[in-house]
């Protein structure tokens, strides 16, 4: 009997070697590849944002316990593929030009792998043409955009305008954050959400999407 319960708890306690190993016997044993990831993986990030969300976790956790779920997603990945499991959306995510902060970034988007969604990391001092094309490209349903700095926070802005200008801002949801952001100011630059951490990252991208 393939151990999804223990294999969300390799993930919640960050055993990459236990996460693999649980996760091939699940392959082996035929389990279908949409329940190992949801029964196993994303349940077990599940715990690990719920606990980061309460403090019960920090970083260094959060990133150990990722570092797991990649060990069982790199197995995962071409099975799911192959069967036809489609990711719940494609997002962008990047942290704004001039900007080059990235853990915040970095947590955000293994959150969101963690919860399903097919992400695009664009990287750090990512311009607005560079989002606008990634964008287009992989024809995704949301942007990410996190900047760290105060000085950079008008790239947000300038991103948007230029989204609206080239006719993508209504096909995308928008949501920013970092840690000199407010709702205020989401508000003000027309972007649809704030988060105002990684693990409300995942809870706001749902939100915006209806999922």
């Amino acid at each position: 009997m393939a151990d999804l319960k223990g294999l969300a708890e390799s993930i919640i306690g960050g055993n990459m070697a236990k996460a693999k190993e649980l996760t091939q016997s699940a392959v082996q044993e035929g389990v279908e590849p949409g329940k190992i990831l949801g029964e196993g993986l994303i349940a077990g990030m599940n715990v690990v944002g719920d606990k980061f969300k309460k403090n019960e976790f920090y970083v260094p956790e959060v990133l150990i316990a990722a570092r797991a779920m990649h060990a069982g997603m790199d197995i995962l990945k071409p099975i799911l593929a192959k069967s036809g499991v489609k990711p719940v959306a494609t997002v962008v995510v990047g942290t704004v030009k001039g900007d080059l902060h990235d853990i915040g970034k970095n947590l955000v988007v293994m959150m969101l792998e963690g919860a399903g969604f097919d992400v695009v990391d664009a990287g750090v001092d990512v311009d607005a043409e560079k989002f606008a094309s990634a964008i287009q490209e992989k024809s995704a349903k949301l942007l990410g955009m996190s900047a760290l700095l105060t000085t950079t926070m008008p790239s947000m802005k300038t991103t948007i305008d230029v989204l609206q200008t080239k006719g993508l801002k209504d096909k995308v949801k928008i949501m920013v954050g970092g840690a000199p952001l407010t709702q205020e100011y989401a508000d003000e630059i027309g972007a649809d959400g704030y988060a105002p951490d990684a693990a409300s990252a995942v809870d706001k991208a749902k939100e915006l999407l209806s999922l």
